[in-house]
């Protein structure tokens, strides 16, 4: 069994990642950890919760870091809705969080699992970032770190030049890229054109007739409408189902390269932006595993058998 720690700021798209990590035959997700970012913590937890038990899952959540490390919180309710779950508003789950503070869980299972755990992020980096500079020593012992976040030289998602997850807290950003981990970054840029569900696969997704299949197309209704119309997407994009199926089988990449890659946190303009150096002229090592292309029809295959 592999062993996944995954770090999420709980929205929409992030359920349909936990539900994938819960339904993949040889995975042992050991905790989740919540931080703010698509919604406030407390609602993340909330929308964490209601999904594992929706998998009937037993996996141990943990609160984590209510804010960004330096700026005022920005949510992202114009594209998961109010309650980040697509204005579903879901029951409270019967379900309740540990006590122990997700970063100092972060700390404890690296720790416990040294050279086992595959730290998954779906969300901002706070809390990473925040056990990084609290414990500096783990950064060697993760086994892979698989991040949603960034836009590898290409458009980003909430502002011309970044994506929402690093832009929300690029100092937490900067801190985990610069930490040595063994670390690949999944853009969100892979979820977008042909990786994107059409009007047809969601229906497809629909006939399941299943909780977690409900559960993966439900939560996403204002996703769906903010993709097309917001973002031009022909469908509606999963960012962080897309970088979980990265982490759930590497076999999917056709195209990756190692970069060393930097987070702007000066600039107004360019906030948040991930530079890529793609052609090495900074000649500095490299710190980061981009990934540029994945095999689309697999992915969706992937999808299709964890929600089914």
């Amino acid at each position: 069994m592999r062993k996944f720690l995954i770090d999420t700021d709980t929205a929409s798209d992030d359920a349909v990642a936990l539900i994938m990590a819960h339904q993949w035959s040889n995975i042992d997700v050991v905790a989740v950890t919540v931080v703010n970012g698509n919604v406030s913590v407390e609602q993340g937890t909330k929308n964490a919760l209601y999904t594992l038990e929706v998998c009937n899952a037993s996996t141990p959540v943990y609160v984590g870091c209510g804010k960004p490390m330096l700026r005022q919180h920005a949510y992202a309710d114009w594209f998961h809705g109010s309650d980040g779950m697509g204005n579903m508003h879901y029951p409270e789950p019967n379900i309740k969080p540990q006590s122990e503070h997700a970063v100092d869980k972060i700390i404890d299972t690296i720790r416990k699992y040294p050279n086992e755990i595959t730290l998954v992020t779906l969300g901002p980096l706070t809390n990473i970032a925040v056990a990084l500079l609290r414990a500096p020593e783990i950064a060697p012992l993760v086994k892979r770190c698989v991040i949603m976040g960034g836009a590898a030289n290409t458009v980003g998602n909430v502002t011309p030049a970044a994506e929402y997850n690093i832009w929300v807290d690029p100092e937490a950003a900067k801190i985990v890229f610069h930490s040595g981990m063994n670390m690949e970054m999944v853009g969100w840029e892979l979820s977008r054109h042909d990786a994107a569900l059409s009007v047809s696969e969601i229906e497809k997704i629909n006939q399941f007739s299943n909780k977690k299949a409900s559960l993966a197309i439900d939560s996403n209704r204002t996703a769906i409408e903010a993709s097309i119309n917001i973002q031009g997407a022909s469908g509606l994009t999963l960012a962080d189902p897309v970088a979980m199926v990265v982490a759930l089988d590497p076999e999917i990449v056709t195209y990756q390269g190692k970069y060393f890659v930097d987070v702007e946190t000066q600039s107004k303009l360019t906030r948040g932006a991930t530079i890529v150096d793609e052609l090495g002229v900074l000649k500095k090592n490299p710190n980061m595993t981009v990934i540029w292309s994945i095999n689309v029809s697999r992915w969706k295959e992937h999808l299709y058998n964890c929600l089914q």
